[in-house]
């Protein structure tokens, strides 16, 4: 019997890689994981938040930018593909004319829980964002109808469960006027008033 073992794929392999498809990769652990398109509920969820935290930016007159679908680097061979991410203007200058993959924490994470990503989201991620540093991390769960706060405390996450008509409260977006029934009715389709 011959084992045939392949090579772990390096960071800098990673950003290079196109396979000449539309397909998205996270790096984990030096393989190639493909992530599945998302669901509607969960795109339509990730863009209002991008456009919530878009609006609360320029409110508060921060030198911030949110982006959604943008890397982070979590490891020496892992690099995760977050659903929406706010970063200060000096990082995402730093990325001018490469990849959009930041090595350094961004402000805030949000992840949104499709069915194949639940261990993902919970468990790896948040142990990855925590270990970088990403000071706040949103987990948007429409499964359990759910939304979970994590501010990073002395390098571990303290979690907050917000449901219904909570108002969501965010230590890096003070003020923000979301509740977990608005983020999660953005992933409903409504007719134009």
């Amino acid at each position: 019997m011959t084992t045939i073992i392949t090579p772990l794929m390096s960071f800098e392999d990673y950003v290079a890689y196109d396979d000449g498809t539309a397909a998205r990769y996270e790096l984990v652990d030096g393989e190639l994981v493909e992530m599945t398109p998302p669901m509607l509920e969960h795109f339509l969820i990730a863009k209002f938040l991008e456009q919530a935290l878009d609006s609360a930016i320029q409110q508060l007159q921060q030198p911030w930018l949110c982006f959604r679908e943008a890397g982070v680097r979590t490891g020496i061979r892992k690099s995760r593909l977050t659903d929406v991410c706010v970063v200060t203007l000096e990082q995402a200058r730093e990325l001018q004319g490469n990849a959009l993959i930041f090595s350094t924490p961004p402000l805030l994470v949000v992840e949104v829980v499709s069915p194949d990503s639940v261990t993902r989201d919970y468990r790896y991620k948040r142990t990855e964002y925590a270990a970088l540093g990403v000071p706040e991390y949103w987990i948007v769960d429409p499964l359990q109808s759910k939304m979970t706060v994590l501010q990073l405390q002395e390098g571990m996450y303290e979690e907050t469960v917000f449901i219904g008509n909570q108002p969501l409260i965010s230590p890096t977006f003070a003020g923000l006027s979301l509740t977990v029934a608005t983020v999660l009715a953005a992933g409903e389709l409504r007719e134009a008033d």
